[in-house]
């Protein structure tokens, strides 16, 4: 019986709170021992198991009525406690507590029923806070000894009140980053202090800057990283050659977008006498440059991935890596690990092997071009390529669509959604916005990627080593339930298990809705009732993929858990994964996994909120203009239509005069009170833009006739 589980016992059967001497004291322990008590007490408390009475005495919580959470703050105040395997828990304004954005908290459920079903609950208790820095703008009257800074995150309920002291010289109206230096308490607001000036709403990139910094990027090296970087090596050594696999003398190239300068992932591939494929994947051998636990190392955790801002890169390594002795170059001879691969014709692996390997590309190609070729044989591109590049670029393009159908016949769910591009000046404003489609070169790379992983992750499950894997869990059942509801609605047949689904059967959902007017809307709302992907130490299936066996490998250069199994890969091809060091490997996983899924939706919020912000800032000189569009979203509040260049606007119910709508929440639909006109997803409709906010990324349409 462990510490907890004794302690436990002892007040479950007192039946009464008890103060830490008693528990000690019952247990039979003294001194030394006793801390060890009084600690485990109070992780006990911060874990929820057990709470403090009035006079310090240790009592049971009432686990069926109270719930640790983090707290999900809305614009208007209120709140939700996301808590884990339950649905979130309504808390009124009144009932926060002084809780904040992200805190994490004891709810307690109150007694009585919400009218649409929701728990509510209040704050008990705060356990910890956990936004520490934030941007906002300074609000200084002249005369004031102090300012409040107001947070350019909505979400926050409070302004921060900082003393003229501590504004480090701000001005009225910039932009800061500051520290909460003191929490709410009672009615009084946090406090703070200025720890970097950005500027000017309108200096140019201060809006990418705010957006980076309000999400804790971390835009600035440390010294001591920058020096290690720059004492890197040029080139590659004579002596860091040997004992690697020399694939120099093979046609090995990269593919990548033309304005990409870390590339960390080159391919190669021959037509063997047999008939089957050697398609060689080689990713570069960040890990012999990136030691662990060095500056660099350290950093690059912190970091967890490389974060993309349109018009610049966070990465996570200095450029001297990421562009330098770890990017493939063309003519450069690199180190990497590579992974070579027998396919057969019908797309079944016959055998592969991971190496050590040295390459030097051949060729630095891009998208553009290889499309080009594959799609139109475009003369000017199959000149600027080259007969050799040309006939690998067939093979693998034949390669690819082989690939593409073995994944398709497991039930792998392929989103064919087109990201926005939005093109910007010198200067940083947008000068276009318009869909970026899916090209067969980006489709042949993922393709070649996804395999890569797949084979590399099968391959250490089985040699039951420790290794990060890259999960996507079964989805929510509740979630699940809701999208197939509403697609049955539509009219469209789907199969179902106890509860479950097989990803086969949403794949089909994506082939059945194609070309019809609802196909993005009903892509959209599949992916938001799948769960998140994220990383793990345990394997677990991969949902959307439908594969027993994934994990992250071929991006080291961008991404940190990429770089965590490439040194356990280097330690087995080394024969060092003796006990000594897969004990430590299993000791750290698991907060690597954790800090890294943590750092990578991070990193996704902000991506989302520089466009939000560009769009909005884009359609500033548009406002009066006349478009279609489709509707995207209906919601309680109004209806979301999405227009060609991707772009997305509100078109709210007060907004509508004909006549009053109300939210049919069954069919997802705006109907007239009167006239019994419906808006329904996927609906064409004209609009006008009626105003934008660029600080809240807010764009309003109006409906016209």
């Amino acid at each position: 019986m462990t510490i907890k589980d004794n302690i436990l016992e002892i007040i479950k059967n007192l039946n009464r709170p008890v103060d830490q001497e008693e528990i000690a004291q019952l247990i039979g322990v003294k001194g030394k021992e006793a801390k060890m008590v009084y600690q485990t007490l109070k992780q006990m408390e911060k874990e929820n198991l057990l709470s403090l009475d009035r006079k310090s005495r240790y009592k049971l919580v009432d686990l069926d009525n109270s719930f640790v959470g983090q707290v999900d703050m809305a614009q208007k105040g209120y709140a939700f406690v996301i808590v884990e395997g339950r649905e979130d828990i309504f808390v009124a304004r009144d009932d926060l507590n002084t809780a904040m954005d992200q805190d994490q908290v004891l709810v307690v459920l109150k007694d009585k029923d919400r009218a649409d079903g929701k728990d509510e609950g209040y704050v008990k208790k705060i356990i910890s806070r956990n936004i520490k820095n934030l941007v906002g703008k300074v609000s200084k009257k002249p005369k004031d000894d102090f300012a409040f800074i107001i947070p350019d995150d909505k979400a926050m309920n409070y302004d921060i009140f900082v003393k003229a002291k501590n504004l480090k010289g701000a001005l009225d109206g910039q932009k800061v980053y500051i520290e909460i230096t003191k929490y709410p308490q009672g009615d009084k607001n946090p406090e703070g202090q200025v720890v970097e000036i950005l500027g000017y709403p309108e200096d140019q990139g201060i809006d990418v800057l705010s957006v980076a910094y309000n999400h804790g990027i971390r835009m600035v090296f440390p010294d001591k990283v920058l020096r290690e970087a720059r004492a890197l090596p040029e080139s590659v050594s004579q002596k860091e050659m040997e004992g690697r696999k020399d694939f120099r003398e093979d046609l090995i190239f990269t593919i990548d977008g033309e304005d990409a300068k870390d590339l960390d992932d080159a391919v190669g591939i021959e037509l063997l006498d047999n008939g089957n494929y050697l398609l060689g994947v080689h990713i570069a051998d960040v890990a012999h440059y990136v030691r662990e636990y060095s500056a660099t190392d350290i950093e690059a955790q912190k970091r967890g991935n490389s974060v993309y801002l349109i018009d610049r890169v966070v990465p996570m390594l200095p450029e001297e890596l990421s562009n330098g002795i770890c990017s493939l170059n063309p003519d450069q001879d690199r180190l990497t690990l590579s992974l070579l691969m027998e396919i057969s014709p019908k797309g079944k692996l016959i055998k592969s092997q991971i190496y050590q390997g040295l390459i030097r590309s051949k060729a630095r190609l891009n998208y553009t071009d290889v499309s080009k070729y594959l799609e139109e044989d475009d003369q000017e591109a199959k000149d600027l390529l080259g007969p050799d590049i040309c006939q690998a670029l067939d093979y693998m393009a034949d390669l690819m669509k082989v690939l593409n159908q073995v994944r398709h016949d497991k039930g792998a769910i392929d989103f064919n959604f087109a990201e926005s591009k939005i093109d910007l000046d010198e200067k940083g404003k947008v000068v276009d916005i318009y869909k970026e489609e899916r090209r067969i070169a980006n489709r042949l790379i993922e393709e070649f990627m996804l395999i890569t992983n797949q084979v590399v992750s099968e391959t250490y499950f089985w040699q039951e080593l420790p290794f990060l894997y890259r999960i996507h869990e079964q989805p929510d059942e509740e979630k699940l339930r809701t999208f197939i509801n509403f697609v049955r609605g539509l009219g469209y047949s789907v199969k179902t298990g106890q509860n479950e689904i097989h990803p086969r059967e949403l794949q089909k959902i994506i082939e059945d809705i194609e070309g019809k007017k609802e196909e993005m809307l009903v892509s959209r709302m599949m992916l938001r009732s799948l769960k998140k992907a994220k990383y793990s130490e345990e394997n677990d299936i991969h949902f959307g993929l439908s594969s027993k066996y994934y994990s992250h490998f071929t991006a080291p250069i961008r991404r940190y858990p990429d770089l965590q199994i490439h040194r356990i890969i280097k330690d087995n091809i080394k024969g060092r994964l003796n006990a000594s060091r897969i004990d430590h490997y299993q000791t750290i996983l698991a907060e690597v996994a954790k800090h890294s899924s943590k750092m990578e939706r991070l990193a996704e919020e902000a991506e989302r909120d520089v466009e939000k912000i560009k769009k909005a800032e884009y359609m500033v000189d548009y406002i009066g203009q006349v478009y279609e569009g489709i509707v995207s979203g209906v919601t309680s509040f109004g209806i979301f239509v999405e227009l060609a260049n991707t772009v997305e606007g509100l078109v709210s119910y007060s907004s509508l005069s004909d006549d009053y709508y109300y939210y049919d929440r069954e069919t997802m639909t705006a109907i007239g009170e009167k006239t019994k006109k419906t808006y329904s997803l996927g609906d064409k409709v004209k609009i006008q833009v009626y105003d934008v906010d660029v600080e809240k990324y807010a764009i309003d349409f109006i409906i016209v006739d």
